[in-house]
């Protein structure tokens, strides 16, 4: 399945909502630096749909704000 997510990186809450059948928000705490806001995002991904984080992968928008993730 892939999802579209948009990433509001340094948010004071940490968050995930959907917006449609393939889009997503998700509220992080980090700042967009060294990858950091990317992991985060992987790692509540991962909780969000009880999947393994190595089961979620980033194919697109490693420094965008508007990301695809693939999930397995």
């Amino acid at each position: 399945m892939r999802i579209k997510v948009k990433v509001k990186p340094k948010s004071k809450k940490v968050g995930v909502k959907q917006i449609s059948q393939d889009l997503y928000e998700v509220k992080l705490k980090s700042p967009p630096e060294k990858g950091k806001a990317n992991e985060e995002l992987i790692e509540i991904l991962s909780e969000y749909f009880n999947k393994p984080k190595s089961n979620i992968k980033l194919i697109k928008g490693q420094t965008s704000r508007e990301k695809i993730l693939e999930i397995i």
